[in-house]
């Protein structure tokens, strides 16, 4: 049970950033594009060593991973061309969820998708 709320928690917050980082207005964040960068900013403002800190900081890089997750998602509905960065951080959000920690495999990803931002 606890981990539906978690899980429905950082969902419901994803949502939230993505509006914040695309301005929350009708029209932004309204192409794919602006998706995968609203995405890679969020990957990029987000230290995976704080996911397990308690207080504002560790919420602070949930959101930020939560945000990005659903961005990448939203671009690569948008445009399949987007599809490898939202497949690299599904694979990364997903494994973080599984394993509740940032182990090699998390960070290969996240590595990955980072690369891949680098060369929007």
């Amino acid at each position: 049970m606890t981990a539906v709320l978690v899980g429905l928690l950082v969902g419901g917050a994803g949502v939230g950033v993505a509006w914040a980082l695309t301005g929350g207005t009708s029209d932004a964040g309204s192409s794919a594009g602006n998706d995968a960068r609203g995405a890679c900013d969020a990957l990029a403002g987000m230290d995976e060593s704080k996911l397990f800190t308690k207080g504002k900081a560790g919420e602070q890089a949930l959101y930020r991973f939560a945000g990005a997750f659903d961005l990448a998602t939203a671009a690569a509905v948008g445009d399949s061309s987007y599809e490898p960065l939202a497949e690299a951080i599904t694979r990364a959000h997903n494994r973080h969820r599984q394993v509740f920690e940032v182990d090699t495999e998390v960070k290969k990803e996240l590595a990955k998708a980072r690369k891949i931002c680098a060369d929007l």
